[in-house]
């Protein structure tokens, strides 16, 4: 069985935005039982963690003798070895991949950017001037997802990894105001956050962060 890695008292206060939710989502999404080892701040700089993860972030995973860190690696990692998030026909699968890679390389940058501005800077002598800057470079990805994506539920036939991850991303956004202004992407997520392997990754853990904060 996998274990994979987390924080033991996550900085997102349980609303599934580390990274280890990714992979959590996607152990559900193909039925896969997996362990967690959860690890404080301090532990994730050790030695022994770098081994797994050299920038002493989270998650990682292991199994057996495979040991790999970076979500969107090990996402992939559990796709091509579990049927259910990459389609079988050739191109189909190619597109998936695609968007998986859309999803950390393309959306994601400009919304960690937003985020840790407002999460940092607010008290900034830059930030009113900046912020807009932030909000627009994210409004133009948005606005092309929101074109690309139109009416159907998914961004390519049926529901795959590139899905589960670009859902990861865009959630970052929640408290952003932005996806208001979108409202095929805010039904998009929202049909993500509705299925029940979601649902499940989503509840274990919050589970943790409930536990941590009673201790």
């Amino acid at each position: 069985m996998p274990t994979i890695t987390a924080f033991e008292n996550s900085p997102d206060r349980g609303r599934g935005q580390a990274r280890d939710m990714r992979v959590r989502w996607a152990l559900e999404e193909v039925g896969q039982p997996y362990d967690v080892r959860l690890l404080s701040f301090e532990q994730m700089k050790q030695p022994a963690h770098r081994a797994l993860h050299p920038f002493g972030q989270i998650p990682t995973f292991e199994d057996g003798d495979l040991a790999l860190f970076e979500s969107g690696a090990i996402v992939l990692h559990i796709a091509e070895h579990h049927a259910g998030l990459l389609p079988v026909e050739p191109n189909a699968r190619s597109r998936a991949i695609a968007w998986m890679f859309a999803a950390l390389s393309t959306l994601e940058p400009p919304i960690i950017e937003l985020a840790m501005a407002m999460l940092f800077e607010r008290d900034k002598s830059w930030y009113a001037e900046r912020l807009p800057m932030l909000q627009d470079r994210v409004r133009i990805r948005l606005g092309e997802l929101s074109r690309h994506l139109g009416e159907a539920d998914w961004l390519d036939g049926a529901f795959s990894a590139g899905d589960l991850l670009m859902v990861t991303v865009l959630r970052r956004l929640n408290t952003s105001g932005l996806l208001g202004e979108y409202p095929e992407i805010a039904a998009y997520v929202a049909r993500g956050e509705a299925r029940p392997a979601f649902k499940r990754a989503f509840d274990a853990q919050l589970a943790v962060f409930t536990a941590a904060s009673r201790s």
